[in-house]
C-alpha cells in the first residue's frame, strides 16, 4: 500500500522559511519507497477565495470550478496531510487562509448533511502537521493561526491529538531559517517520527 503524502506551501513567497522548513520534513518520507510525497505551492493551485454561498448545504459541492476540484479529493485520499505558513500580521497568510475557508464543502457535509468525510475504516488513520515561521521573536506570535489550523484539520477529520506543529519564531529575512540552531534537526526528526506513525496506524 502507497502511503500518500499531501502538502501545502503556504506563503507567498516560493522557498521561504515556511516552505524550506516543509520541505525539510517532507525529506526523510520522500526517501521511502513507500511513500508518494505531492507538494502544492498554493502561489499555483488556482484556489479561489469561499464566497460564503452556503450551495454546499445542498449540493455538496462548491459552486465554483478551480484548484479544488483536484484537491478536494486529494484531500480526502491523503494519509497525511502538512500546511505551511509564514506568519503575517500576527496570523495565518492569506494563501493558507483561503484553503482552509474553501474547507466549507467538508463542513457542509459532516454537520449539514451528515455524510462521511472519509470512510468509517479511515478514520483516526490519519495524521496532520502545521509548520510556521514568524519574523517576530514573541512566544505569542503563533497562537492567532492556531484555531484556524485546528478548524481545517477538525472538518477533514483529523482531530486534534492527531496534529503536530513545529513552528519557528525570529526568523524574518529570506533564508534565515537555515541559520536557526535546531530546526533542521527537528523538521527531519518530525518527518521521521510521523512516517513511523503512520505506518503502525495502517497496519493495524
Amino acid at each position: 500500500m502507497t502511503i500518500k503524502v499531501l502538502a501545502f506551501a503556504g506563503s507567498p513567497r516560493r522557498h521561504g522559511n515556511s516552505e524550506t522548513l516543509l520541505d525539510w520534513v517532507l525529506a526523510p518520507m520522500a526517501m521511502d519507497p513507500e511513500v508518494a510525497v505531492e507538494k502544492v505551492p498554493l502561489t499555483e493551485a488556482n484556489i479561489n477565495i469561499c464566497r460564503g454561498c452556503n450551495a454546499c448545504e445542498k449540493l455538496n459541492k462548491c459552486v465554483q470550478r478551480d484548484g479544488m476540484d483536484i484537491y478536494h479529493d486529494k484531500i480526502v485520499d491523503a494519509d497525511i496531510i502538512l500546511l505551511s505558513s509564514p506568519i503575517f500580521c500576527m496570523g495565518i497568510a492569506s494563501l493558507p487562509k483561503a484553503l482552509i475557508d474553501r474547507m466549507q464543502v467538508f463542513r457542509s457535509r459532516k454537520y449539514v448533511l451528515k455524510l462521511p468525510v472519509v470512510p468509517p475504516e479511515r478514520k483516526g488513520k490519519r495524521l496532520g502537521t502545521f509548520l510556521s515561521t514568524a519574523g517576530q521573536d514573541w512566544p505569542h506570535v503563533f497562537d492567532a493561526a492556531i484555531p484556524s489550523v485546528k478548524c481545517f484539520y477538525h472538518v477533514i477529520d483529523i482531530k486534534d491529538a492527531d496534529i503536530s506543529y513545529l513552528m519557528i519564531n525570529n526568523v524574518d529575512e529570506t533564508g534565515a531559517i537555515e541559520k536557526h540552531r535546531t530546526a533542521k534537526a527537528d523538521a527531519e526528526k518530525l518527518g521521521k517520527a510521523m512516517l513511523t506513525e503512520i505506518k503502525k496506524r495502517l497496519a493495524a
